[in-house]
């Protein structure tokens, strides 16, 4: 890959697997130095940052919480003071929780709102008070904010929902400073929580136009282009990386 993102550092949370770990290390592979976050697996962690390594970028992975705003803002900071500056922030940490809506506990719904709603509202606003012109926001979202087929997804759907409006908001605001906010949302990726062999893979891969999932290095792609010069002016957008799930 050539070097389109050389000398940007790049900002990850839940970067140590699924999509997270396919953005990392694609992002280093086009050249960025990449720090990214995570809760518990610092085994996994760690060997994300080695394959960052590999690309001969550094590599920085620190665990945070995204449900703790501290937690979170230091991250932030750490990463910027680390890696010597802060370009392209990629909040990709969710909370998948999901069940009929009268088996939904009110603990369920603060970490949903917690993780998937607030952690990216305050990552960047942490973020953008190291970020220069041209710095690059782009938000994870999912197919279920514009199409949910299955019951049982209310709350996930609402708090991927709610990152369209972010989103929005934010691409207006941060506009005039040259930095673009973007949504990306996956449709069905073979990640550990939706494997691509999983017990209902075929009917839920029956809903997309292309017929099968997506690899997580397919929702990379896009974060990569809309983290480059491709991106540049692009921003507000929702992009749908869903095998045609929501047309």
């Amino acid at each position: 890959m050539n070097n389109t993102l050389d000398g940007k550092v790049a900002l990850v949370t839940g970067g140590s697997r699924g999509i997270g770990a396919a953005v990392a290390v694609r992002l280093a592979r086009l050249g960025a130095d990449v720090a990214l976050t995570f809760q518990q697996d610092k085994m996994r962690a760690d060997a994300v940052a080695d394959e960052v390594r590999l690309a001969g970028r550094r590599a920085a992975a620190v665990r945070a919480d995204s449900a703790d705003p501290a937690a979170l803002i230091g991250a932030v900071d750490r990463a910027a003071a680390e890696l010597g500056r802060l370009d392209i922030v990629v909040n990709n940490a969710g909370a998948y929780l999901t069940g009929p809506l009268d088996g939904l506990t009110l603990a369920e719904f603060e970490q949903t709102v917690a993780v998937n709603i607030r952690a990216p509202f305050i990552a960047t606003q942490a973020a953008v008070r190291h970020m220069p012109a041209g710095g690059r926001i782009i938000n994870i979202g999912s197919n279920m904010a514009e199409r949910a087929v299955f019951p049982g997804f209310a709350l996930y759907a609402m708090s991927k929902t709610a990152l369209v409006g972010l989103t929005k908001a934010l691409g207006r605001e941060l506009g005039p400073r040259a930095i673009t906010v973007n949504l990306v949302n996956p449709g069905p990726t073979d990640t550990d929580s939706n494997p691509a062999g999983g017990p209902n893979a075929g009917l839920i891969a029956g809903f997309t136009a292309l017929g099968h999932y997506a690899s997580p290095d397919d929702v990379a792609a896009t974060v990569a282009f809309l983290a480059g010069d491709g991106g540049r002016y692009i921003t507000g957008a929702t992009v749908n990386v869903d095998g045609g799930f929501t047309i």
